[in-house]
């Protein structure tokens, strides 16, 4: 069997071990409601989706831009990285304890003021 052979047997594999999964966490469109909420400790689900925002929001302004996919308003500023891009879906999807972290950690990173939680 040839390679080109073998690698479309290994990605059609992978494809319908993807589109078979059950749904969880990170299985649906980015804010698509198909999973349950996973807020951080000490925060209510609307609480982090808030302060998901509020990053996301402080990110496009101050450090890259998100583009309006991800809910960003600014082009101006280099684009955001493939951790903040995915954390921001990660946010979108309710998975706000995967988003919250890398955000932080990013405006930290960039000497940015990262926003208070709220408590």
């Amino acid at each position: 069997m040839s390679k080109f052979a073998v690698l479309a047997v290994v990605v059609a594999s992978l494809m319908a071990t993807a589109c078979n999964s059950p749904a969880g966490q990170g299985g649906g469109q980015a804010g698509s409601g198909l999973q349950r909420p996973v807020a951080p400790a000490g925060m209510t689900a609307a609480q982090a989706g808030a302060y998901c925002t509020q990053l996301a929001q402080t990110y496009d302004e101050y450090v890259g831009s998100i583009g309006p996919a991800l809910g960003g308003t600014s082009t101006m500023g280099p684009p955001a990285d493939l951790d903040t891009r995915v954390a921001i879906a990660s946010c979108q999807d309710g998975n706000y304890a995967a988003g919250i972290p890398v955000l932080q950690q990013k405006l930290s990173d960039a000497r940015v003021a990262v926003p208070p939680p709220p408590g």
